[in-house]
């Protein structure tokens, strides 16, 4: 955090913010941004502005034509975010924790989920990874159906196409993902407290980081067009992942896993080229080209 802004109460900082996430996306914000997303009088928003411009002065220049103040070619941003948080912003609308609906401010689209996670059942998963609570589940899987489990969930993981969730499974005694809308009858489970084997601590593939080595698939006419894509510096990508979730990131973007760069669908305009790097890793049976391995998600 720039340290000009420590000293600033956090629901100014807000809308700070705010006034820099649309200079730097949209171009332009005005006072009534402000109060339409805040619901702050204008003599606030005036404030908020006048603020901003001491913390920015090149970022902004009023136009007395559209009354808005639009962003200079000099704009550098105040706060930092990650592609991820931006784009969800930019997609789901700038007022995410309103409630109610936001339209988005740019026009979007992205693939419909099938699967969105039930909300009741998802907040059940949360409530006991926040309270460190075991949680009993009935479980719906591909091979035996229906069956009671007693779980110790501890994170969730979103794999692009479904939710998991990440516990300990006091039935087989082992770590394992969970498929969030696979849960049903749902309640705290019998003891209230887990132990040291249980948490997170002691899950070696959760805790366990592997250097991924990923560059533009070898059979590629125009290798140059995919490092462009992907910000490829020096014909390779490197990518640190848990050991728990490198299989999903390796399906999720069709990385050839093979040793000799095989695979030859249009899918695959990637290649891992240290594929010994996977040694160990469980989840690898969906691991494109890797091979039948033991581990696979619930």
């Amino acid at each position: 955090m720039d340290p000009r802004l420590a000293s600033i109460a956090q629901a100014q900082r807000e809308r700070l913010f705010h006034v820099d996430f649309r200079l730097r996306f949209l171009g332009s914000v005005n006072r009534q941004d402000l109060v339409t997303r805040f619901g702050i009088k204008e003599a606030a928003a005036t404030r908020d502005l006048a603020l901003y411009r001491e913390l920015a002065p090149g970022n902004l220049a009023y136009d007395n034509r559209v009354r808005q103040y639009l962003a200079t070619d000099a704009y550098h941003p105040v706060f930092d975010l990650s592609g991820q948080q931006a784009l969800s912003a930019i997609t789901d609308g700038l007022g995410d924790d309103q409630i109610g609906t936001t339209p988005s401010p740019v026009l979007s689209e992205s693939p419909t989920r099938l699967n969105v996670p039930s909300l009741d059942t998802l907040a059940a998963v949360t409530r006991a990874i926040f309270r460190q609570q075991p949680l009993r589940v009935t479980y719906h899987s591909l091979s035996s159906g229906g069956t009671e489990r007693e779980i110790v969930p501890f994170a969730l993981i979103d794999n692009g196409l479904r939710w998991h969730v990440r516990a300990f499974d006091r039935r087989k005694q082992r770590f394992s993902d969970f498929v969030i809308n696979r849960f049903s009858q749902l309640s705290q489970g019998e003891s209230g407290s887990i132990e040291r084997h249980e948490t997170k601590e002691a899950d070696n593939q959760w805790n366990r980081i592997v250097q991924l080595e990923i560059v533009a698939h070898p059979r590629l006419t125009y290798p140059e067009t995919i490092e462009l894509e992907y910000g490829i510096q020096d014909g390779v990508l490197r990518i640190d992942v848990r050991a728990a979730v490198a299989g999903y990131l390796l399906r999720r973007w069709n990385v050839d896993c093979t040793d000799d760069h095989t695979l030859n669908g249009p899918e695959y305009h990637l290649w891992l080229r240290n594929r010994a790097a996977l040694y160990g890793v469980d989840n690898l049976t969906i691991a494109p080209g890797y091979g039948a391995h033991e581990g696979q998600d619930e």
